[in-house]
């Protein structure tokens, strides 16, 4: 199909004929765009993030970074991307007085040296710099000094200007040290009002287009949802794919290469989240990121996933219904989701079906989703737990696969557990409710002997394995482990309770 238009640093690019599996990567530096980088291809590193145009409700846009090793470019029809040689009036007589700030900031401050990673980090701090929630602390008038406001007392992360370091969990940097890139985000200051690209997000984001591309294999972005059922019930070989943070990593390194691939992150139908009496709906392609702000931590189970969930650039990207349709034993969020008892809602041609996602998986990466069903949204019952938490054991704090997670949801009833669900990762086959420590615990005084007992119990949960992150042994240890640092972190809920 032609007319396939990608706007680029504020220049329309024709992008017709552009294979479906091309990387948005590489249609870029084959565009001479080669400040992104590749540095892993799976959307760990972030070498190659730019900035895209997304929206912030119906008459707003937000700068957001994302990773363009992962998405194929078709999927960028329509829209409006900035790299990093966008950002400043960047040419062969450049001054430091036509960088960007994020850009002569990290120049200053010597954020910089081999260069490779410089780009990404760069279109990472200028997502953050234009954040629109970003403030910065405000100043004691009597001493000069900044007064730390709430929003930066709860992150030590956060900078005296407002800067969330976590913005950059997804940008690698193997020979500057983080310190002075740290230094650069934190000395930025408030964009100017006259800034084209803040003045920007003042107007709607593109919208999607009505995208077809066939060759070798084919790419449809689809107008309805009725669209997306029909495809599927005519055809026995479809990639779903919303932010592409999962298939693009097949694509990427195990050369796979889906005959359909529809693109359905942009389908409104898929992007609403709801609140009534009963529950919480949470659409299949809302990115992380959008659900946070969205939910602003009205489910707090949630609110400690997000930041443990891969990194920002990823949750930019990633989707709910993506990581709970891939099915993997080690997703983070399928083990939040069964604390919270939450139901998968599957539609097709039939129409709709709510399945509990305690019954979802049928085995490793299988559901008892049918080839023509789509995952539609996640319901979470109301009203939720008092006490949850979330516990995910890996080699690294942030930006890495779990070895084992746990989240657990109790309620307690004058110092009795009333009620308890617990979610495992990283044990099974497939993510598991560690059914037989909530026996143990419903009915039982919240107490240290009985919590005892049922970390016993929850040791032997699931058919852990051996592998390269973790052996059995250990993965039963932190089992048991955790359930002893819940009762220990929510000690004062029994003595609230008598």
């Amino acid at each position: 199909m032609d007319g396939i238009k990608v706007t680029v640093n504020g220049k329309v690019r024709d992008c017709s004929g552009t294979n479906p599996h091309t990387r948005l990567l590489d249609w870029l530096r084959d565009e001479g765009l080669t400040g992104s980088k590749e540095g892993c291809a799976e959307g760990e590193c972030g070498a190659c993030a730019v900035l895209v145009a997304r929206p912030d409700g119906a008459d707003r846009s937000r700068w957001t970074s994302v990773n363009a090793c992962l998405p194929p470019a078709l999927a960028f029809d329509g829209q409006e991307i900035i790299t990093a040689e966008g950002l400043g009036n960047v040419s062969d007589a450049c001054t430091p007085e036509d960088l960007h700030p994020v850009q002569r900031e990290m120049a200053e401050r010597g954020g910089s040296q081999c260069g490779y990673c410089t780009p990404g980090f760069v279109c990472s701090m200028a997502a953050e710099y234009y954040r629109p929630e970003r403030s910065p602390a405000q100043e004691d008038k009597e001493t000069g000094t900044a007064v730390v406001g709430e929003e930066h007392a709860t992150d030590h992360e956060c900078g005296p200007n407002g800067f969330d370091l976590h913005a950059l969990s997804g940008n690698l940097c193997r020979c500057t040290g983080y310190r002075p890139i740290r230094d650069a985000a934190y000395a930025l200051e408030t964009p100017s009002g006259s800034d084209p690209l803040l003045e920007r997000q003042n107007r709607p984001a593109p919208a999607p287009q009505h995208t077809r591309v066939s060759g070798e294999s084919e790419f449809i972005r689809p107008q309805s949802l009725d669209e997306v059922h029909q495809t599927l019930r005519e055809n026995s070989d479809v990639k779903l794919v919303a932010g592409a943070t999962d298939l693009g990593v097949e694509v990427n390194l195990r050369h796979s290469r889906p005959p359909l691939v529809l693109a359905i992150d942009r389908l409104e139908e898929l992007r609403a989240l709801t609140f009534d009496a009963d529950s919480i709906e949470i659409g299949a392609a809302l990115t992380l990121s959008e659900v946070e702000r969205a939910l602003d931590g009205r489910v707090p189970l949630l609110g400690y996933l997000f930041p443990q969930f891969a990194s920002r650039l990823i949750r930019n990207a990633a989707t709910f219904g993506g990581n709970l349709s891939t099915g993997s034993p080690i997703g983070d969020s399928a083990p939040v989701f069964l604390a919270l008892d939450a139901r998968i809602v599957l539609s097709s041609t039939d129409g709709e079906r709510e399945v509990p996602l305690s019954e979802y998986y049928t085995g490793y990466r299988q559901s008892v989703r049918q080839p023509h069903e789509m995952l539609r949204a996640i319901r979470i019952p109301l009203p939720l737990a008092e006490s949850t938490a979330f516990y995910k054991i890996a080699k690294r704090r942030f930006d890495d696969i779990s070895s084992v997670s746990v989240a657990i949801a109790l309620q307690l009833n004058g110092g009795v557990v009333s009620s308890v669900r617990i979610g495992l990762g990283g044990v099974a086959a497939t993510p598991i409710r560690a059914l037989a420590t909530e026996e143990a615990l419903v009915g039982q005084p919240w107490t240290s002997d009985t919590v005892a007992a049922a970390a016993v119990v929850m040791a032997g949960e699931g058919t852990p394995i051996d592998d390269m992150r973790a052996s059995s042994l250990y993965r039963s240890a932190m089992l048991r482990q955790a359930l002893l640092r819940f009762h220990a972190e929510n000690a004062e809920d029994l003595e609230v309770a008598k």
